[in-house]
């Protein structure tokens, strides 16, 4: 009886994860579409644009370059005024989004 009502409460966890990272991807993926897409693409970036796409970088470079921006400990006019705008949940988000695009 011990086992089984561990292993439901194990299964409710990672469902439970599961959905928060659901969640957080959706949030991601809407805050990118808002500030980021117009700039660096969903998979490619836009038009005659010079930046870089983003889709499939990795999870922490993403994080760590925008709060970077964000505090202007790295210097971009425009990155540090949209980052600027970014909470800690809205860079995690983001960053998760697009590290799970493939490029």
């Amino acid at each position: 009886m011990r086992r089984v009502a561990l292993t439901g409460l194990l299964m409710v966890g990672l469902a439970s994860t599961q959905s928060v990272n659901a969640a957080s991807i959706y949030a991601g993926e809407t805050k990118a579409a808002t500030v980021c897409a117009q700039c660096h693409g969903v998979r490619t970036p836009s038009a005659d644009a010079p930046f870089p796409p983003l889709a499939g970088r990795d999870q922490e470079y993403l994080k760590t370059a925008l709060k970077q921006y964000r505090d202007k400990t790295r210097k971009s006019d425009i990155m540090n005024a949209i980052a600027g705008s970014l909470s800690d949940d809205d860079i995690n988000n983001v960053a998760m989004y697009y590290a799970k695009l493939k490029p």
